[in-house]
């Protein structure tokens, strides 16, 4: 019966980083993909009128006491309109960058954990010498 081997700290490298740009590159992928439609769906008529009925209820929410003072929002669009428009590269950059580092963070602490160490007594290492002994003063 053939003996199975672990798999060696080389393919479980190829694998984490097959995986890891796989996890930076599908979400801003599929946010491309569907910004058009999320857009056109945003233009609409309806959306700019709950947007203002949104913006209304706020207004009259505003000079009230009470434990959350309301505030009306400045923006005539809709947040997600405007960020979808003209925010998009820096919500991407911001994703590559912060999960680019998260990601390379997680795979030298795998690789440090999974990876083969022997003791320095195992592998024939000297350690520091010996320091004489001081005598007190």
């Amino acid at each position: 019966m053939p003996r199975l081997q672990a798999p060696t700290s080389r393919v479980i490298g190829i694998l984490f980083a097959a995986c890891w740009l796989a996890v930076l590159a599908v979400p801003p992928v599929l946010l491309l993909r569907s910004r058009p439609g999320w857009l056109e769906s945003l233009d609409a008529p309806e959306a700019q009128a709950d947007w203002e009925v949104f913006r209304r209820d706020m207004r009259a929410q505003t000079g009230r006491e009470g434990p959350v003072q309301r505030k009306v929002p400045r923006s005539a669009e809709p947040p997600l309109r405007v960020w979808l428009r003209d925010y998009i590269g820096l919500a991407i950059a911001a994703w590559l960058i912060l999960g680019g580092t998260l990601g390379a963070f997680l795979g030298v602490m795998v690789s440090g954990t999974l990876g083969r160490h022997r003791h320095p007594a195992e592998s024939g290492a000297r350690g520091l010498p010996d320091q004489p002994d001081q005598p007190d003063q």
